[in-house]
């Protein structure tokens, strides 16, 4: 599966930009933030100093019940960058605050706050990024660009991670590059549709069509795989991935443990509401392999420790080889297509981790349903 993943990625096309393209389309950018007040601006200027003209833009923070200073912050922002930047953009802030009940900020509010966001954006192009992410110059543009194809409904590009420190951050920068080339791959082989929220664009009218987040808005995290799929269920091919380190979004790994644990642990809890067969085959099918790597290194130490020959060494060490050879060439392409080759250094350690992690997660998100995140505790 690795190894047709691999050869898809490298099919698909490269997104280029058209020579001379001048962008005419307004576009809001939805960012849902909460407890952001230390990125925000970040955000905002990266987005800011690239090169879509400021006029054509609206910026909606959509702050969701934050414990700091994120929308005062937001508030003062827009001044402040006009003198820096002579930015001709909107830059407005909608607290959840003043739209729902005051109980709900103890929920997951994103699907709400971004149905909030695209019922008051007025432009027929909508973008979505979070608030700790960091943008290049023609993010914008290349976004733009693929609503130039009138059937084009939806479009996703990459997320990658940046300034690591330790090797838990390292392992999910290989981990996340290898995603990227997954979600790539799957729309080049129209195996399965994947996104990430945090670099997602799409017309209003599409996600008025398909009803928005309905059928799937009391799960906390996938607002993006949801959406796409619906899309792409109701207009077969009008959802595209775009290939360029240009159209990639940049945000910060969790820094510990605990945080890694509590973010994968949000995002296992849709996979099994996938609507997309195809993509909960796929996920099913590397959980049950990593497992048997570990079931079958379990057996052989339980043999020897009884003086028992089994065949379960032979077996591990073949699993454990086909894997690290076909985890390396893949991620290998990733680190070069992305310039990362930096993190290469650090893949037989992250090797490990990934094989660890996938069982151990996966089952874990079948079980346990707790988890904090930015102060909630969902139940």
């Amino acid at each position: 599966m690795l190894w047709a993943y691999h050869r898809a990625w490298k099919d698909l096309p490269e997104s280029n930009l058209l020579k001379g393209f001048k962008p005419t389309s307004p576009i809001t950018i939805l960012i849902p933030a909460r407890n952001e007040a230390a990125k925000i601006r970040a955000c905002l200027e990266s987005i800011l100093n690239g090169n879509y003209p400021h006029n054509l833009l609206k910026i909606i923070i959509l702050d969701d019940f934050s414990a700091d200073n994120t929308a005062q912050l937001v508030r003062q922002l827009p001044e402040s960058l006009s003198r820096g930047l002579g930015t001709g953009s909107s830059i407005s802030c909608i607290q959840l605050a003043d739209y729902l009940p005051a109980e709900t900020q103890f929920t997951a509010n994103k699907k709400k706050a971004l149905e909030l966001g695209v019922a008051q954006a007025q432009t027929d192009i909508i973008v979505s990024t979070d608030a700790d992410c960091e943008v290049p110059e023609n993010w914008l543009k290349h976004l733009a660009f693929a609503f130039e194809n009138p059937n084009t409904q939806l479009v996703c590009a990459p997320v990658l991670f940046h300034r690591e420190t330790n090797l838990l951050q390292r392992f999910q920068s290989l981990d996340f590059l290898g995603m990227m080339g997954i979600t790539g791959a799957g729309y080049q082989l129209g195996w399965h549709q994947m996104a990430n929220g945090a670099n997602l664009a799409y017309r209003k009218t599409a996600f008025e069509s398909v009803g928005g987040y309905t059928g799937n808005a009391h799960l906390a995290s996938g607002d993006d795989m949801f959406l796409v799929q619906k899309v792409e269920a109701k207009w077969p091919g009008s959802v595209a991935f775009l290939k360029s380190p240009e159209a990639a979004v940049q945000t910060e790994a969790a820094p510990d443990l605990r945080s890694f644990w509590n973010q994968r642990l949000r995002w296992g809890t849709k996979n099994a509401a996938m609507p997309s067969w195809p993509m909960r085959l796929s996920l099913l099918l590397v959980f049950l392999f990593c497992w048997s790597i570990w079931l079958n290194l379990a057996a052989t130490l339980a043999c020897a420790m009884v003086g028992v020959l089994a065949n379960h060494l032979c077996l591990f060490l073949f699993q454990i080889t086909v894997k690290a050879v076909f985890d390396y060439f893949f991620l290998k392409e990733m680190c070069r297509f992305f310039n990362r080759m930096d993190l290469m250094r650090r893949f037989l350690p992250s090797f490990f981790l990934h094989t660890a992690y996938i069982p151990i997660l996966g089952t874990a998100s079948l079980f346990f349903k707790k988890y904090q995140w930015k102060g909630r505790r969902a139940e």
